[in-house]
Order: structure tokens, then C-alpha cells, then sequence
């Protein structure tokens, strides 16, 4: 059995709770550095509807997930793949889909407002996310994560261990002059999730492990063909723990995503009643795995019990349109840590805030969380609206509002 306090810590409802405390804070303008405005809440959902019907008129809107970044440009890619794995059996099909999208995903934290991709077959350019996307797309294409000549569409232990910063760099075409951010912190990434595959056998369990072979077990956990979301997230938080470099860490597990706020334990040293878990990532990739269970006849349960996810959009959105509100806007001139307080503060607020977002989006639509789940809000949607005013106030690149030293592994 797991430490009661790691199970809770790897939990929604400790997200939800710990950022609630935060956020009751904020409310009575006790926080260092941020304060809420609920009264901007009405208008910043009028924002947010206002994107989703430019993107969605029929409000008719997929899951916020990765396989959306790989619809950009003209390329069919879901197309293409579909055809390369039309031969496969429906759970080695989805196997290939969630070895693609776990690696994609791991890769998909912030590139920085240099870096651009330039696709061979189109000679379209992408940037940030989608152009992580469409990288890996084409990397995974390539038989870049397989160790296997024969069996390129895979992502297995050997190779991800074996992944060098030169080759990962060549395939996102990063160099000095078009720099991504984190390239190192990316490379060590893929080369623990490698080792940590090898780790939890009764997840991976082939012979050379996969990060698809997590579908086998998560339809050990299926009842009634009903599988939830929490089920998927669980299973992650403990698949891939030890792959976060420089977390910290209890009773000896690497907690991850999870940081200290001494608003909530000043106490020295690190108490677990300090800790904030955010687990942004592994919630990015929960959502990006529905979708290939879906194709495997599964019904997915408990969507809202996973929180909205605590990165730069989302956040930059609330700051943006006032929702948020810094004491010392001169901050906004420094780049700061992710686990700085600054960022963590910001982080919780944005997690709870989209809550919000969303009862008041649920309220003027007249529609229940079954029917705009929260993971459909972010994607038609706070996400989508947090890049649009971004790059209304600071074109031509739309930067976030704060400025955030990352490593390649947070953000």
C-alpha cells in the first residue's frame, strides 16, 4: 500500500484543496504576491465564450489534448498514421497511440519565443507547442524512439535510453541560432523515462517495456467497460515519478509536481502541510490518453474529478484580464523559478480559478459538467484565450505575462 500522505499528495482533491487554501488567501488579500478580483469573473468568461465560439460555433469541442497540436497545418498526420496502423489490432494500435502521445507530451513543455520548426514534407513553420507537436510527430515517424528497425512506430526502454542531446536536437532542428529552451532537461526526461519503465513491472510489463503497455493494465482496472480518469492519472503519478529531476521528495519517492508555499506551513524544514501538488503534465497526459481508450469501446468516468492545468495560458489569461492581480506589477520585468513562491502562488490561484470559469461558462450555456467537462472548457477555451490575448498585448510572439526560468520539465 502506498504512504497515505504520497496517495493524498497524488490525488485531485489535494490539488483542489491545497490551491482552495491558497485561494481563500488570496480572496482576503493576504498573499505576498497575488491578489484575486472576482468582480473581472463575468467578463473573463464572456472572453473565454467569445474564443470558443470562433473556434467551436456548434460548442461541439474535443478534448483538450495533445492529438489537437497534431491537426495544425495542412498535413493530414492523424490521417497518416491511422493508415500505417491500420494493420494492427485495436489494443496495439492504441499501444503505438499512447507510446506517441506520452513521449510527445513529455516533451511539450515551454520552447521559448526563438525556437520554430520547419516541417520537410510542407515547409510550414510551427512554433511553441505545436511545433513541439509536429516535431515529435515526425520524430516518432522516423523510428527516433524505437530500437527496433522493424517496428519504428514504437517507443520502448532501449531507445529512450540511448537518446543522445545531439540527436534530440537534430530532430527538433534546435541550434544556437534557432535555440530551444530546456533542450537538456528534455534529453534527461526521455532518458529516465526509459530507466523508469524497466521499474513497475506490473505497469510495463513486455519484455522491453513501452509506455503503451500501460493500456494492458489499465484494463485490468475496467469495470463494466467503464474506466476513470482518475484511474489513468493514478497510474501515471506512479509509472513515471522517478522521471522529474530535482522534485521533492518524501519517504523516499520523487513527489513531482509538487512544491512548497510557507503560507501554508512556515515551518522549516518541508512539511507535507506545505506542499501544493499541481502535477500539470501528468494531467496533460491523462487527457491525452482518453481518447485512445475511447477508440477502444471504453467509457471514461469522473472527467471533472481532474483539475484544469496550472501553465503559462491558463494563468496568463487570469493575469491578463485582471482576474489576477499582482501587488508589484514590477515583478512582471524578472524571470523567476517554478518553484519560486511567486509561480506556485500563481499556479494555484490559476487551478481554482478555472473551476470558476467554468461553473460561470456551465451557467450562461445552461449546460451541466457532463456536457462541457472541464477538459473541453480548456480546450475551446481558457488555453485557446489565454494565447489570444497574449498576443494581442505583447505581439508578435505572445508571450506569457510572467517570465518563468524554465528547465524543460515544468512548464
Amino acid at each position: 500500500m502506498p504512504d497515505p500522505t504520497i496517495a493524498y499528495l497524488r490525488s485531485p482533491q489535494a490539488i483542489r484543496e491545497r490551491c482552495g487554501q491558497l485561494f481563500d488567501l488570496a480572496c482576503a488579500d493576504q498573499l505576498r504576491y497575488f491578489r484575486c478580483d472576482l468582480d473581472r469573473l463575468p467578463a473573463v468568461a464572456d472572453y473565454v465564450l467569445q474564443v470558443t465560439r470562433q473556434h467551436y460555433s456548434d460548442l461541439n469541442v474535443p478534448f483538450h489534448s495533445r492529438w489537437r497540436h497534431f491537426e495544425v497545418g495542412s498535413l493530414p498526420r492523424l490521417t497518416v498514421l491511422e493508415a500505417q496502423l491500420a494493420a494492427l489490432s485495436p489494443i496495439a494500435k492504441a499501444k503505438a497511440k499512447f507510446d506517441l502521445a506520452i513521449v510527445s507530451v513529455l516533451l511539450d513543455a515551454g520552447a521559448g519565443d526563438q525556437w520554430q520548426y520547419r516541417e520537410s514534407e510542407t515547409g510550414e513553420v510551427f512554433r511553441r507547442s505545436e511545433g513541439l507537436a509536429v516535431a515529435s510527430f515526425q520524430m516518432f515517424q522516423q523510428g527516433l524512439f524505437s530500437s527496433d528497425a522493424n517496428q519504428p512506430l514504437q517507443v520502448d526502454a532501449i531507445a529512450l535510453q540511448q537518446i543522445t542531446e545531439a540527436t534530440l536536437s537534430q530532430g527538433f532542428q534546435a541550434s544556437a541560432t534557432n535555440p530551444l529552451v530546456g533542450i537538456t532537461g528534455r534529453t534527461e526526461l526521455l532518458q529516465k523515462l526509459g530507466q523508469t519503465l524497466t521499474c513497475y513491472p506490473h505497469l510495463f510489463s513486455s519484455i522491453t517495456p513501452r509506455p503503451g503497455d500501460l493500456i494492458d493494465y489499465l484494463l485490468t482496472q475496467t469495470q463494466n467497460n467503464e474506466l476513470s480518469a482518475s484511474t489513468v492519472l493514478a497510474a501515471i503519478l506512479e509509472g513515471l515519478s522517478n522521471i522529474w529531476p530535482g522534485r521533492i521528495t518524501f519517504a523516499g519517492i520523487n513527489l513531482g509536481d509538487v512544491w512548497h508555499h510557507p503560507a501554508l506551513s512556515p515551518t522549516s524544514p518541508i512539511s507535507p502541510t506545505s506542499l501544493i501538488p499541481f502535477h500539470k503534465f501528468s494531467q496533460w497526459l491523462t487527457y491525452s490518453l482518453l481518447e485512445p481508450l475511447q477508440e477502444l469501446g471504453l467509457t471514461i468516468t469522473g472527467l471533472d474529478h481532474l483539475t484544469g492545468l496550472p501553465e503559462y495560458r491558463n494563468g496568463g489569461l487570469c493575469l491578463d484580464l485582471g482576474l489576477l492581480q499582482l501587488h508589484d506589477r514590477s515583478l512582471l520585468q524578472q524571470a523567476h523559478l517554478p518553484g519560486s513562491e511567486l509561480i506556485v502562488e500563481w499556479r494555484a490561484l490559476t487551478v481554482i480559478l478555472l473551476d470558476l470559469i467554468a461553473d460561470t461558462l456551465r451557467q450562461t450555456l445552461g449546460m451541466t459538467a457532463t456536457e462541457l467537462p472541464l477538459v473541453k472548457v480548456l480546450q475551446g477555451g481558457t488555453w485557446t484565450a489565454g494565447r489570444q490575448i497574449a498576443a494581442e498585448l505583447r505581439p508578435p510572439h505572445g508571450l506569457p505575462p510572467i517570465q518563468i526560468q524554465s528547465d524543460g520539465t515544468v512548464f
